[in-house]
């Protein structure tokens, strides 16, 4: 079971990096960091790194 956990959140830390890595761009269009962050802090995928980082330490914990 902890493995399912651990590859799970696996998947969601690397398709929520792969998200804050991709709004990156922002930046590079001239967006200011703290409007990246405050555009980031309010994307429902973005909230998939913490989630994933959650259940990699659940899984890990075992």
């Amino acid at each position: 079971m902890w493995f399912i956990v651990f590859l799970t959140g696996y998947g969601l830390a690397v398709a929520g990096g792969v998200t804050f890595v991709m709004y990156m761009n922002l930046v590079a269009a001239g967006m200011s960091w703290t409007d990246y962050f405050s555009f980031a802090a309010r994307r429902p995928e973005c909230y998939l790194f913490f989630l994933g980082w959650l259940l990699i330490f659940f899984g890990l914990k075992e």
